[in-house]
C-alpha cells in the first residue's frame, strides 16, 4: 500500500495511491496509516482521489485509523470518488467523518 504524506500547516495530508481499499489490503492499509500518522499534527486529511472502490473491510480499516488517531487527532477525508462517496453515504459514515470535496488549503480538486 503506497501512501504519500506531507505536512501542510496544521494538518498531515495522506495521499492514498491505490485503486482499492478492500479485504485484500485493509490490514496493510491500516498498518501503513498508523506508521505515517504516528506523529501527525491535530488534523489528518486522507486524500482518496485515486481510490475507486472501498468494501466493508476497507471501511473498517478507515474507521480503525480514525479510532487510532482519536482523541488527540482528527481524521478527515477528501476528494472522494463517486463510488466511494456512495459507500460512505449508504453506511451513514458521511455523518461520522468530515468530508471535503478537495484537500483543504491546496485548491487541489481531483474530480471524481
Amino acid at each position: 500500500m503506497n501512501l504519500e504524506a506531507a505536512v501542510l500547516g496544521d494538518m498531515l495530508v495522506v495521499h492514498v495511491d491505490a485503486d482499492r481499499i478492500d479485504a485484500a489490503c485493509a490490514i496493510q492499509f491500516k498498518d501503513r496509516m498508523r506508521e505515517v500518522a504516528a506523529g501527525a499534527p491535530s488534523r489528518v486529511v486522507m486524500d482518496l482521489a485515486r481510490v475507486r472502490f472501498v468494501d466493508s473491510s476497507g471501511l473498517g480499516a478507515i474507521v480503525a485509523v480514525m479510532k487510532f488517531l482519536a482523541p488527540a487527532r482528527r481524521l478527515e477525508l477528501a476528494a472522494l470518488t463517486a463510488n466511494v462517496a456512495k459507500v460512505f453515504h449508504l453506511t451513514r459514515m458521511d455523518n461520522v467523518f468530515t468530508i471535503h470535496a478537495e484537500v483543504p488549503g491546496t485548491g487541489m480538486d481531483h474530480g471524481g
